[in-house]
C-alpha cells in the first residue's frame, strides 16, 4: 500500500493502542507495593514520578520540532531516514523498554530491591516514553489533517486512553493472575509495535476529498472497539471464561484493531480517483516545504477545480490557522495570561483525575470491592477516558464550527461534571466507584483532547508539540499535591490495619471532598479563559 496520510493515521492509531502503559498502574501497583515493602505514601510518590514522566513532554516536543519540522533538501525513496517523526518514536521505544524491564527485574527479585529514588527514576523513564510516542502521533496527525484538528486529536488521544483496557485484555489472555508478567509485557509489546510501525508515520502535504467522512469512519470503529471491551468486562464479571473462550475473544479484539485499514483503503481509493494527477503524484514530505501552499489553500483550490463552491464550514476551517507572524513559541506563549489559565485549569482537572486512577485500586479495597471488581474498574476507567478524549474533540469541533461555541466552554462543562464525580466517590455508597469513576474518567479524558486543540488554536501549530507538552506538566504537578500530600497523607493517618491498610468510607472521604473543591476552582479558571478567548474565536475562527 502506497504511503499516505491515511496510512500514517492507522500506524499512529496502532502505536497509540499499545503506548498507554501508565494507565495499567492500578493493576501492578499492589505487587509493586508488596514486593518493595512500600507504604501508601511511598507508593503514591513513585506513582507521581510515573505521572511526571507521562506528562512532562517538553523534550519530546523540542525533538519533534528539530527533526520533523525543519526543511530538508533530501529527496528519494529513503529521504525520510534523514529526519521525521520516526526519530521521536525511536527515542520513546528505547525508554519504554529500559524503564519497565528494570522494574520487572526488581519486582521479580532478579536484582536486589532498589532504593525508592532509583525505582522512581525508572518509573519516570518508562512513563516518559509515552510523551515521545504521543507527541509524534498527535502532531503529525494535526499536520496531516489541519482542518479537523479537534477530531483527529480526539481520535489519537482516544485510542491512547483506550490502550489501558487493550493492554489489560492482552495481559489477561496471555498471563492472567501474575501482575509481574504484566510489567514484562509493558517492556516488550509497546517497544516492538513502535519499532515495526514508526517509519509509516510521516507528514504528507496532500489534500483529500471527504476527509470528514473518512475520519468519522475511524470514530465509528473506535466506538465499536470500546463497546466490545466494555461488553467483555461485563461478561467477565458475570461468567468465568474457559481458556478457549478467552483466546477467541482476544482474536476478535485483534480483528477489530485491524479494521481501521479498511478506512485507509477507501480513502486512498477516493483520493486517487478524484484528485488531479498533479496532486496525487506529488511527493509526500516529512515537513512543510516553504515553496508549497498551505494544505488549507490546496484543499479549497482542488474543490474549486471540480466546480464546487466551498461550504461555510470549509471557509471557516480554512481560516482557522494562525498567520506565520501570529504563531507563538514556548516563551511567547508563557508570557500570556491565557497560557497560565490553561495551566492552572489542567492542574485542577488532570491532577485530580490522575490522583483518582492512581488510587482507584486502594479505594476499591477500602470499600470492600473484590480483586476482579478492582481490575474491572481500571479497565472501565480506560474506556471512560477514551470516550472523553474522543467525544470532547469531536463534539467541540461540531459546536465550534456550526454554532460558534468557543472550545474553552467545554472545559468549563467537563470540570463541573468532574466535581460531581469526586463528590460521588467521597460519598461511599454501594457501587459509588462505578458511577464516580465514569464521570471523572470521561471528564479527565476530555481535558486531553481539549487542551492540545486549544493550544494549537491560540498559539499556532508550529510549536504546538512543545507548548502543549509544557502545559501537560500541570498534570503531574496536580497529581503530586493531591495524591501524595492529600490522599496519601490522609490515608496513612486513617490506616490502622495490617500492612498500613485502611477499610471503610472514612479512608478517602475527606480527600475526595478536597478534590471536589479543587475541581470547582478549575471551573472558575476555565470560565475566565472562556471569557478571555471568546472574542478571539469569534474574530479568527468564525469570521
Amino acid at each position: 500500500m502506497e504511503g499516505s496520510k491515511w496510512l500514517a493515521a492507522v500506524a499512529s492509531i496502532w502505536i497509540q493502542c499499545s503506548s498507554g502503559a501508565s494507565y495499567t498502574f492500578g493493576i501492578y501497583s499492589p505487587v509493586l507495593k508488596s514486593t518493595q515493602a512500600y507504604d501508601q505514601s511511598t507508593l503514591d510518590t513513585v506513582s507521581v514520578f510515573k505521572d511526571i514522566g507521562a506528562n512532562a513532554g517538553i523534550l519530546s516536543g523540542l525533538l519533534y520540532t528539530v527533526v520533523a519540522t525543519n526543511p530538508t533538501t533530501s529527496r528519494g525513496r529513503f529521504s525520510f531516514l534523514h529526519g521525521g517523526p520516526w526519530i521521536v518514536h525511536l527515542a520513546g521505544a528505547l525508554q519504554c523498554f529500559a524503564g519497565y524491564f528494570y522494574m520487572w527485574l526488581a519486582v521479580t527479585g532478579i536484582i536486589h530491591r532498589p532504593p525508592v529514588a532509583m525505582m522512581s527514576l525508572f518509573m519516570f523513564i518508562a512513563a516518559h516514553a509515552q510523551t515521545f510516542l504521543n507527541t509524534a502521533n498527535v502532531v503529525a496527525a494535526v499536520q496531516n489533517f489541519p482542518d479537523h484538528s479537534g477530531t483527529i486529536v480526539g481520535i489519537m488521544k482516544g485510542f491512547l486512553g483506550l490502550s489501558g483496557a487493550i493492554l489489560i485484555q492482552v495481559y489477561q489472555t496471555l498471563s492472567n493472575g501474575n501482575p509481574s508478567s504484566l510489567i514484562l509485557m509493558l517492556a516488550l509489546l509497546p517497544t516492538i509495535v513502535t519499532l515495526m510501525l514508526m517509519f509509516l508515520v510521516r507528514v504528507h502535504q496532500t489534500p483529500s476529498r471527504n476527509e470528514e467522512k473518512h475520519l468519522h469512519g475511524f470514530l465509528l470503529l473506535s466506538l465499536v472497539i470500546a463497546a466490545y471491551l466494555l461488553f467483555l468486562r461485563i461478561l467477565e464479571n458475570v461468567l468465568v471464561f474457559p481458556q478457549w473462550a478467552t483466546i477467541i475473544t482476544f482474536l476478535v479484539l485483534l480483528a477489530l484493531l485491524c479494521s481501521p485499514v479498511s478506512v485507509t483503503v477507501k480513502a486512498q481509493r477516493v483520493d486517487q480517483e478524484r484528485l488531479p494527477p498533479s496532486i496525487t503524484s506529488s511527493t509526500s514530505l516529512l515537513i512543510d516545504e516553504p515553496e508549497l501552499e498551505s494544505p488549507n489553500k490546496l484543499a479549497v483550490g482542488y474543490l474549486r477545480d471540480y466546480d464546487e463552491v466551498p461550504t461555510e464550514s470549509v471557509q471557516r476551517k480554512a481560516s482557522s490557522i494562525l498567520q506565520p507572524d501570529e504563531q507563538k513559541n514556548l516563551w511567547q506563549a508563557m508570557c500570556t495570561i491565557d497560557f497560565w489559565f490553561l495551566f492552572v485549569a489542567m492542574i485542577c482537572g488532570m491532577g485530580s483525575g490522575l490522583a483518582t486512577i492512581n488510587n482507584i485500586s486502594q479505594i476499591g479495597e477500602s470499600l470492600g470491592y473484590t480483586t476482579l471488581a478492582r481490575s474491572t474498574l481500571v479497565s472501565l476507567w480506560s474506556i471512560w477516558n477514551f470516550l472523553g478524549r474522543l467525544g470532547a474533540g469531536y463534539v467541540s469541533d461540531i459546536f465550534l464550527l456550526r454554532r460558534g461555541w468557543p472550545r474553552p466552554s467545554f472545559m468549563v462543562f467537563t470540570l463541573a461534571a468532574m466535581t460531581v464525580g469526586h463528590v460521588i466517590i467521597a460519598s461511599g455508597f454501594p457501587g459509588n466507584l462505578y458511577v464516580g469513576s465514569l464521570l471523572v474518567g470521561i471528564c479527565y479524558g476530555s481535558q486531553w483532547s481539549l487542551m492540545p486543540t486549544i493550544t494549537k488554536e491560540i498559539f499556532g501549530v508550529v510549536h504546538m508539540g512543545t507548548i502543549f507538552n509544557t502545559i501537560s506538566i500541570a498534570s503531574p504537578v496536580g497529581s503530586y499535591v493531591l495524591s501524595v500530600r492529600v490522599i496519601g497523607y490522609i490515608y496513612d493517618k486513617e490506616a490502622s490495619g495490617e500492612g498500613n491498610s485502611c477499610f471503610g468510607t472514612h479512608c478517602f472521604m475527606l480527600s475526595y471532598f478536597i478534590l471536589a473543591s479543587v475541581s470547582l476552582f478549575g471551573v472558575l479558571v476555565a470560565l475566565a479563559l472562556f471569557y478571555r478567548t471568546r472574542r478571539f474565536y469569534s474574530r479568527v475562527l468564525l469570521c
